[in-house]
């Protein structure tokens, strides 16, 4: 006998900001919030329905959502921007519903932030139903894989034609998706197949599909071009995949030939083969990237690098589902903006590789000998020695000048008290520059009347000079200061 299943009494929670900005930038069309409600009817019964949001710029959508009794919580902002005001404000409110409404066993949070991964793990903790409704091309590749089932927005979009209430003219219809190949699902089936067989349970139609979602919420049939279940598979049975047979009445699927045979010539590959690819044409361009750029300007960077290349093949419908897929990589960073929708930056992984490739090599000695170091130190050691040699010119050319009467230790004095060149001079006194004695020596027979006169300063001066011919003989003779060719 088939188990019944438990009903579901499901509580809506909206994201609006971010669903709406999502549902703009990747189908180019406004958020349907009818959509999304009828596909929620289809699984169970809806006991609330809370909408989050800066109602405040939102007129036609506030009229939408008063139509279908959704109540709508402002998220006031704060100067600071208030980005995760809205998140808060509904994981609160999600929380308090679990622990205060029990006849609720059922969560459906409409949107695409990867921040909510804790409040799904905390619902399904309680024992509570999550699913999440979001784009295919942006909504965390995180949530979609550990929910209870995830229900794209495009997939809502392609099984509801709505009608509008003005005139009863058809509205727009979702522009046309590719279908992935359906040999591609082959390796689910499998693994559903082989999960139903070590439980000892036939696999059913309907257990065969609750046993996929487990195994992968973000499984639908629509992304084959499928509209059922049940055509689904008449498409895999129609192409020898599958067997299908009657048991008391319910149709049973088998299999029909090994699995590494049904997948070995499909082509396919997964979605990581496809990150290689689209890291080199980042890099390539990763000065436009930094600026924020759109997807369709990373697919047509893409398109230029490699004409042939399909997202498709690696399990993509679109390319912006290869693009949602390298942000919860790391490969890029996503920022939604209410202007400009959706913009992409290079992410953690990738700036880690441009700095190893943009890692400065090391430097090369450019003088004969060791290594960097000690040529470094050799140019302060040279550089140190110059200005020291420039000290010392600037203070003879301050003092004892050409043409200018000067003592011993190079100070300006009278010409009545300059010292005689003759045999009354101290024997200790130096010579005097030569300077000096070209421009003021006077002949002993003149100096004779003023012996008494310059003695003190001669005695001055010897002293002087005796004491710098010591301080030369310390440190050395001072060549720059000899008149004698080197």
């Amino acid at each position: 006998m088939e188990p019944v299943e438990e009903k579901l009494n499901f509580a809506v929670f909206i994201d609006y900001d971010n669903i709406e900005i999502g549902v703009k930038s990747t189908l180019h069309r406004e958020f349907d919030v009818d959509v999304v409600l009828e596909g929620i009817k289809e699984r169970g019964e809806i006991a609330a329905k809370v909408a989050y949001g800066n109602w405040s710029r939102q007129g036609q959508a506030t009229r939408a959502f008063t139509e279908h009794g959704v109540q709508m919580v402002q998220r006031d902002s704060t100067p600071r921007g208030d980005k995760n005001g809205a998140d808060i404000n509904l994981a609160l409110d999600a929380l308090e519903m679990a622990f205060t409404r029990e006849h609720i066993n059922a969560f459906a949070i409409v949107s695409g932030d990867s921040d909510f991964m804790a409040l799904v793990n905390k619902l399904k903790q309680f024992n509570k139903r999550v699913y999440i409704v979001g784009g295919k091309g942006f909504t965390s590749t995180i949530l979609q894989r550990n929910c209870h089932e995830f229900i794209s927005y495009e997939s809502l979009l392609d099984s509801h034609v709505t009608v509008s209430r003005r005139g009863g003219q058809p509205a727009q219809r979702p522009r046309p998706r590719h279908s992935l190949p359906i040999s591609q699902a082959i390796p689910l089936i499998d693994r559903a197949l082989g999960a139903l067989e070590l439980r000892g349970v036939q696999p059913q139609l309907g257990l065969l599909k609750s046993t996929m979602l487990q195994l992968d919420p973000a499984f639908s049939e629509r992304d084959y071009g499928e509209s059922s279940f049940s055509a689904f598979v008449e498409k895999l049975v129609d192409g020898g995949m599958l067997g299908v047979r009657t048991v008391d009445g319910h149709a049973v699927v088998d299999r029909r030939g090994e699995p590494a045979k049904l997948d070995s010539d499909s082509g396919a590959v997964s979605g990581d083969d496809a990150l290689p690819f689209l890291q080199e044409v980042l890099q390539d361009n990763v000065d436009l990237l930094r600026m924020g750029i759109p997807a369709r300007e990373i697919r047509a960077l893409a398109t230029a690098a490699d004409p042939e290349f399909k997202e498709t093949d690696y399990g993509f419908q679109e390319f912006t589902e290869l693009l949602n897929f390298a942000a919860d990589k790391g490969l890029i960073r996503v920022e939604s903006d209410p202007n400009r929708g959706l913009r992409f930056y290079p992410g953690a992984d990738l700036q880690r590789v441009l700095e190893k490739s943009k890692r400065p090599a090391k430097p090369r000695d450019t003088r004969a000998g060791g290594p960097p170091q000690q040529a470094r130190v050799a140019e302060v050691g040279d550089a140190g020695a110059s200005r020291s040699r420039g000290r010392r010119r600037r203070r003879r050319n301050g003092h004892g000048q050409a043409g200018t009467a000067g003592g011993a230790n190079g100070h300006a004095i009278p010409a009545a008290r300059q010292p005689a060149a003759g045999a009354d001079s101290p024997a200790k006194a130096a010579p005097s520059p030569p300077a000096a004695v070209a421009g003021g020596a006077e002949p002993a027979s003149e100096a004779s009347g003023q012996e008494s006169k310059g003695k003190r300063p001669r005695r001055k001066a010897g002293r002087k000079a005796a004491t710098r011919s010591r301080k030369i003989e310390d440190n050395g003779p001072d060549i720059s200061d000899s008149d004698e060719p080197f």
